[in-house]
């Protein structure tokens, strides 16, 4: 009880120190000005918050919802979701502007994705791409539920995001295609990103509703602001932005039953193929192509479906009923890269010192993943407006690695995870609502058994080379079966004060599965499994061998304490949200020891964005975050050294902003961003990676052109080279930001 009014104070003074403003859920000037052109609307619906349809007034943590015209005006400037979200989502990294979200973490912990309700994330093995191949067009809104939470399982330790797909509407087969073509100014003819998105919906009448929607896009080069040509694969291993091929197919049908009951099947398939031209030369001072090494391994692939199956009850003997099945099949291949001291000092070996990397060094990921139920049961007959949602999870997943050659790089994993929760909303009078809620997890884990395959790997040394390279020869890895769980529980509450505003906070907890896929493929990668060179094969039989049980791993559980205010008055809306996230287990690995270590964590920060409509022309808003973290490095419970860059990045964010709808329907959108230096010691050795702040500028102009809408979008104004943060802390090694692109595009509904 004392730490916890500890936590409240800290946050109440983190509060009244800042000078940030207020969050709030973005919406376009042109839907405020069609609906109530003098008042901001604040009371949004969101499900994702709740797993049942909610308000935001009744949400006891921040809630941001991007709505489908705000998702329309960010397409002008990219089709990457992680770019929308790195602009308008306070607390949100900046995009590494790659297929990668590598270290594009949410208050520093992970970001649960979702599309439909549906998790997209592969918690056995994480790899962090699906969020920038999600589709925008076929998006009707993006909800934002900020803080730990574990309502939808692993994987929200830093907040949860549900991209929720259009739905048909009523009357005649509706088409909306939008068609852009993008390049950098400083080579148009070889940077050419043509993309292009056709969607069809309607609906039977007194039948089957449908959408169908299919997009395409493609990129060349892409370029920095002083003109050098960036590399494809410049955060090692995980993709790049440039010469790719990518597309989007989704199919819907829903059909409505007598009393509001609706089943509805969803079908999906994200692809992305990247062909690399060059290999990526790491050395300092900046990652770039090194044209001197043609890349010789396969193309860099993605290649995702999902299926689901909804079935909703609104006069459900229990309440609103929801049951959702899906299945997601996987794929993933990684880049291919070669030996390069310092960055890439461990590759699998060729069994040739010279060249020491296998041609087979090159891998692909597979992961197989559920039902979900909830119940919105209403409880007026015991207190009226009180609520209970309650429900389970019950998902099977295989996850498992592969070399090209098919041999597996981790152990293959079979994971089954059941789960109950229940969430009680209860109202207070006219003012206070409480709300709090238990979710029981339970993990049954298959862990079999593989032999790593030999490695190539180096350590620094005082020699010509700066380093010494070893042989990590094969070890076999016992597997077995593991079960461990996990209790979360949140507690919070929205209090009244006006008819348009309210404070709010509470306490929730969320949990991350430790990369059990990335402990097992790291098995003995240490020197005391390590050969000479000249003897690669010096282990003998009682070292060849490692149990998996060593590592043991529990879930990682996450503390968020969060205290706002949120609100409107008249032509202003906003908000301001302070918070404390806090972990005792983290969940790094030590290849000397083979275990995973156990440290604390404390992270905290301020989130702000406001929205005003100076006039029915004109709109103007800004988005403010600040935040920082510390944690144990050496066990002694003490919070000694300060979070890497790869957790906190820059920690003072803004985008400032401005719409001006012209009498003849013209509109001018104008971003400006920036974000701030990080120089600080993260170890107690005192060991810095300077990132360097930047800022720039975004323009947009959209104009009524044959009863559809043209626009033109420019990003970096004015050409700036300046280093990506994101993608700069991935390796702590420089990465330069894109340059000036501009984009030509129309959208027209038929």
């Amino acid at each position: 009880m004392t730490r916890l009014i500890s936590l409240a104070a800290s946050l109440i003074a983190l509060l009244a120190s800042s000078t940030a403003i207020a969050q709030v859920s973005p919406e376009s000037a042109s839907r405020r000005a069609a609906a109530q052109p003098n008042v901001i609307d604040l009371d949004t619906i969101t499900v994702t918050a709740a797993r049942a349809e909610r308000s935001t007034a009744e949400t006891p943590q921040s809630v941001q919802v991007i709505d489908s015209k705000e998702i329309e005006q960010q397409l002008k400037f990219s089709p990457n979701a992680a770019t929308a979200l790195g602009k308008l989502v306070p607390g949100y990294a900046m995009p590494t502007q790659t297929v990668s979200s590598a270290s594009e973490n949410y208050r520093g912990r992970d970001l649960l994705v979702m599309i439909d309700g549906v998790p997209m994330n592969t918690p056995l093995r994480d790899v962090s791409r699906i969020l920038s191949l999600i589709d925008l067009n076929t998006v009707d809104r993006i909800e934002v539920v900020a803080g730990a939470s574990s309502l939808y399982g692993a994987g929200a330790t830093g907040g949860t995001v549900n991209f929720i797909t259009k739905k048909a509407a009523e009357g005649k087969p509706r088409i909306t295609v939008n068609t852009a073509i993008r390049a950098f100014t400083r080579n148009i003819g070889r940077s050419l990103a043509p993309e292009a998105s056709v969607t069809v919906s309607g609906k039977v009448p007194d039948g089957v509703d449908y959408l169908f929607s299919g997009q395409i896009r493609g990129a060349g080069r892409t370029f920095d602001g002083a003109g050098r040509e960036l590399p494809s694969d410049g955060l090692l291993g995980q993709g790049g932005g440039d010469r790719y091929k990518a597309g989007n197919l989704l199919a819907k049908l829903g059909y409505d039953f007598a009393g509001g009951k609706r089943i509805e099947l969803n079908a999906s398939w994200i692809g992305f193929d990247q062909a690399p031209k060059y290999l990526t030369n790491y050395a300092p001072p900046f990652a770039r192509p090194d044209l001197s090494k043609p890349y010789v391994g396969q193309s860099v692939l993605e290649d995702t479906k999902s299926v689901s199956l909804r079935y909703s009850d609104p006069d459900f003997a229990l309440g609103r009923l929801s049951v959702l099945g899906y299945y997601n099949d996987i794929k993933k291949r990684f880049n291919f890269s070669t030996f390069s001291y310092p960055y890439n000092s461990q590759v699998y070996y060729s069994f040739n010192p010279l060249s020491p990397t296998s041609p087979d060094n090159q891998t692909t990921l597979y992961s197989q993943r559920g039902v979900n139920v909830t119940i919105d049961t209403p409880l007026d007959r015991l207190l009226p407006g009180a609520k209970l949602t309650w429900g389970g999870d019950l998902i099977q997943e295989r996850t498992w690695q592969t070399l090209t050659n098919g041999q597996d790089v981790f152990t293959p994993l079979k994971q089954t995870t059941a789960a109950g929760f229940g969430q009680l909303q209860i109202p207070v009078g006219e003012r206070l609502v409480l709300r709090g809620g238990l979710r029981y997890e339970h993990f049954s884990l298959s862990v079999g058994n593989y032999t790593r395959p030999a490695a190539y790997a180096a350590v620094a040394a005082n020699n010509a080379l700066g380093y010494q390279s070893f042989v990590l020869p094969a070890l076999n890895v016992v597997g077995g079966s593991f079960d461990y769980s996990a209790l979360t529980t949140n507690i919070g509450a929205t209090f009244k004060l006006g008819d348009t505003s309210e404070i709010f906070g509470g306490f929730s907890q969320g949990f991350a599965l430790p990369d059990v896929g990335a402990f097992t493929r790291r098995a003995g990668v240490s020197t005391q499994y390590a050969c000479p060179v000249q003897s690669p094969n010096c282990l003998p039989a009682s070292r060849r061998s490692i149990s998996y049980a060593a590592i043991a791993p529990d879930a990682q559980i996450v503390n968020n304490y969060e205290l706002g205010i949120r609100g409107s008055y008249d032509r202003f809306k906003g908000s301001l949200t302070g918070y404390i996230s806090t972990s005792d287990e983290g969940v790094t690995f030590d290849p000397v020891s083979n275990t995973m270590s156990q440290q604390k964590e404390r992270i905290w920060g301020v989130e702000a964005t406001v929205d005003v409509t100076v006039t029915d022309a004109f709109t103007m808003g800004t988005v403010l975050s600040y935040r920082e973290g510390r944690y144990d490095t050496n066990g002694d419970g003490k919070l000694d050294s300060n979070l890497p860059n790869n957790r906190i990045g820059s920690p003072w964010r803004g985008m400032l902003y401005g719409s001006y709808r012209f009498v003849n329907g013209m509109q001018l959108r104008v971003e400006g961003e920036a974000f701030s230096d990080r120089d600080v010691a993260i170890d107690l050795r005192g060991t810095r990676y300077k990132l360097k702040g930047a800022a720039t500028m975004n323009v947009a102009l959209t104009a009524p052109v044959w009863e559809g809408e043209a626009y033109v979008a420019v990003n970096n104004l004015f050409d700036r080279s300046y280093q990506n943060p994101t993608a700069t802390s991935v390796r702590n090694l420089p990465n330069y930001s894109w340059g000036r692109t501009v984009t030509l595009g129309f959208r027209k509904t038929f």
